[in-house]
């Protein structure tokens, strides 16, 4: 199994919080679980950090059955409307995301 992970570093607006949230359940958790070959998809919303570590507001993690199927996901015209949906929330927050690729042990 492969897990395609995109980390949410920066912040929510202030008083954005709630709103952000709920798009993200509502309309960035159905594009994601429509990728091409995703198995699995978890969200995460960090909690606690690390003194002197970044800012992370959102994990997510997509499972794939291979290298192959991410490749064929990245490029699939279901990516596009994942990344349009990310669109719509992006006004929310101030920051970056950023991707892994993690194979599992």
């Amino acid at each position: 199994m492969y897990t395609r992970s995109t980390i949410f570093e920066g912040r929510i607006l202030p008083g954005k919080e709630d709103e952000f949230y709920s798009a993200v359940q509502q309309r960035l958790l159905p594009a994601w679980r429509q990728m091409l070959h995703a198995t699995d998809v978890r969200l995460y919303r960090p909690l606690r950090r690390d003194d002197g570590t970044a800012e992370v507001f959102l994990v997510q993690e997509i499972d794939y059955p291979s290298l192959e199927a991410i490749d064929e996901a990245l490029s699939s015209p279901r990516r596009e409307k994942a990344s349009e949906a990310l669109k719509s929330v992006q006004h929310l927050y101030e920051g970056r995301h950023y991707h892994y690729v993690y194979k599992k042990l």
